[in-house]
């Protein structure tokens, strides 16, 4: 029910995916409400379930306050639903808060993760290494504000899986974004992840990245602090709505420049399309036992479909499980190291 043009997009997302896709769907609002968009789309019944649920968390609600208010919202009865395994992975388009939260508290994190980190999908040029994936991951970006080092090294873990399962990158680079390149730099915080992520043998750690690394492709997969992450995303966002405000001035001051922006038109338009959210879905949640895809707020039926299916493909994959095995991996490690330090 979350999402600025909810339950019609979703509606028409659970219609169309029902029609294209093998994937079965649980709609999680109010029925009537429900059933009556439905029966305006053509649509694949045995495919579409709706589970009721009588309230709604609204885009401007304070997330903690709403879902303690509010127990049977949507988002909370379709967190449980995937936290009770009765449905594998969850997508919503509604506040990030709420999903967050309602996430956090119905679906158990895998073992070891004490934080869970949101991911952000963005595209980059061309990346050393081969890879033909033009879109590269950031993560956290919001879901958790500070960090500690083994914090950022579970991160990798999570943008490890989901690029090499997802976007299918054979090896991921990993960065952790920092004010310099050397390893010195940064907090104390910083150079112990440093030391964790260059000392680990799962991962392809390239070293600190810049925040100029971000656009144009340092690495595979770049983790940060929550806060860090979230100002990067945002000013990256800005940046891309001041380059389309001045396509625009453009335009109009010139008539030179008029006919050179109509000659790039094609390209602009390829552009547009490789950093359009609709394409990729949307945002995983990672360090849950399950997928969670968190779907733009402007998503349509085609955006919200494409979040479904990569939703269902990260359920079909293994991400969360090559996650769980990578920190079941470094405790096991961190054991042997404490029994022979004791040892000796």
């Amino acid at each position: 029910m979350g999402g600025d043009d909810a339950p019609a997009q979703p509606v028409a997302a659970a219609a169309l995916s029902s029609r294209t896709t093998s994937i079965d769907i649980a709609l999680v609002g109010r029925p009537d409400e429900l059933r009556k968009l439905l029966a305006t789309h053509e649509h694949a019944p045995e495919r579409i379930e709706i589970v009721a649920a009588s309230e709604v968390v609204g885009m401007h609600d304070k997330p903690r306050e709403a879902l303690d208010a509010k127990p049977d919202a949507s988002i909370a009865v379709a967190a449980r639903l995937v936290g009770s395994g009765e449905a594998a992975a969850l997508v919503s388009a509604g506040s990030t808060g709420a999903l967050v939260l309602a996430s956090a508290t119905h679906i158990p994190r895998i073992a070891g993760v004490e934080r869970t980190g949101l991911a952000a999908v963005y595209p980059t040029r061309q990346r050393e290494g081969g890879s033909s994936d033009r879109f590269a991951l950031i993560l956290d970006v919001g879901a958790t504000v500070r960090c500690r080092p083994r914090d950022l090294l579970f991160f990798a873990y999570m943008g490890h899986a989901y690029a090499s399962r997802i976007s299918k990158v054979k090896k991921p680079t990993i960065g952790l974004l920092n004010m310099g390149t050397e390893p010195t730099k940064g907090d104390d915080g910083l150079r112990e992840a440093y030391r964790l992520l260059a000392g680990d043998p799962l991962l392809a750690f390239v070293g600190n990245v810049e925040g100029c690394d971000i656009p144009t492709g340092g690495a595979d997969v770049i983790v940060c602090e929550g806060y860090v992450g979230n100002v990067a995303l945002k000013m990256a966002e800005g940046v891309s709505e001041v380059f389309s405000g001045l396509g625009k001035w453009a335009f109009k001051q010139n008539l030179l420049w008029k006919a050179g922006l109509l000659l790039l038109s094609g390209g602009l338009k390829q552009l547009k399309h490789l950093t359009d959210y609709r394409e990729y879905g949307g945002a995983p949640l990672l360090g849950l036992e399950r997928p969670v895809i968190k779907a733009h707020g402007r998503s349509g039926a085609g955006a919200l479909g494409n979040a479904v299916k990569v939703a269902a493909k990260a359920a079909r994959d293994g991400v969360c499980e090559e996650i769980r095995a990578a920190i079941a991996a470094f405790e096991q490690r961190e054991g042997d190291r404490g029994v022979a330090s004791g040892d000796a």
